[in-house]
């Protein structure tokens, strides 16, 4: 080979390396999905083996939640476990603090989950239909000022979860919360749950709140009137197609985790098959939404 025929070939080398991302950017330009779940699907346990099960299920992070819902881990977590105890009891488990799930009151819990090293606040809007959404939600958030001032101290964030009846549920209400936000400590808990009940396209609702989603609940609806711990709300299970959802969530480049969820209380080794059915579940949707 002469010098021009090598330098001929280098230069058409070098141009199809510019014009072909390599496999190693593709990769690392690709979402991520991350997997938690909430301490509640382990109420019969303590909150030291509910984090455990957690853990040995493959889950990456946990979302604690409190006896108004007949789960006991943040009451042991105030009494006993202190923000000290919370933390190595996650270091042993390998877990990360996602995050305190309708909290009695913040402004109890604020120093504490602070000293823990902060997480994700959800929390509800208000009940009942609003007759002009975009004047009340914004009189709701003037309201979460003090809040929002106590999560800048406490290393936390808020989100407020979409639910039947009340403030923050329609796509409309969705839309009011995400242009009236000034706060970057503010966000959303996307329940599907409650849109499904509604009608409304969870995938047009992860669109909407974007980079302001903080919470996605794998979580579809059933009729809990008829039988209150129905499986068929987790995903897996139930007949929901999650995939456009997480299709949804890349492309918005969702930045937290990705939550399967019920309410209802089966048996802890009921709900240990069931989650390792939405986690194998959720990862399958999870590369059929995201492979080229």
């Amino acid at each position: 080979m002469d010098r021009r025929d090598f330098l001929s070939r280098a230069a058409c080398l070098a141009a199809a390396a510019a014009a072909t991302p390599s496999l190693l950017g593709a990769e690392k330009a690709r979402w991520t999905m991350r997997l938690s779940t909430s301490s509640i699907e382990f109420s019969f346990l303590s909150v030291e083996k509910a984090c455990r099960q957690i853990a040995a299920l493959g889950f990456e992070a946990v979302d604690f939640w409190n006896s108004r819902f007949q789960c006991p881990h943040l009451d042991e977590i105030e009494k006993r476990l202190g923000p000290e105890g919370l933390k190595e009891l996650l270091a042993a488990c390998k877990l990360k603090l996602y995050a305190f799930s309708f909290l009695p009151d913040y402004r109890r819990y604020a120093e504490l989950i602070g000293k823990a090293g902060g997480c994700l606040v959800v929390r509800g809007s208000r009940p009942g239909k609003p007759q002009n959404v975009r004047a009340e939600m914004k009189a709701f958030l003037d309201g979460l000022k003090p809040q929002i001032e106590l999560a800048e101290k406490n290393n936390s964030y808020l989100a407020v979860e979409n639910h039947g009846n009340a403030l923050l549920d329609s796509l409309d209400s969705l839309k009011a919360l995400v242009e009236m936000n000034r706060s970057p400590r503010l966000g959303i808990a996307l329940a599907p749950f409650h849109l499904q009940a509604r009608g409304a396209s969870v995938e047009e609702a992860i669109g909407i709140a974007g980079q302001q989603l903080f919470f996605f609940y794998a979580w579809q609806h059933a009729d809990l009137k008829k039988n209150p711990k129905d499986l068929n709300q987790l995903p897996g299970i139930g007949p929901t197609d999650f995939t456009p959802w997480i299709a949804a969530l890349a492309k918005a480049n969702y930045r937290w985790y990705v939550n399967p969820f019920m309410h209802g209380h089966p048996p802890t080794d009921v709900m240990v098959k069931s989650l390792t059915t939405s986690r194998d579940y959720l990862k399958k949707c999870y590369n059929e939404a995201v492979r080229a």
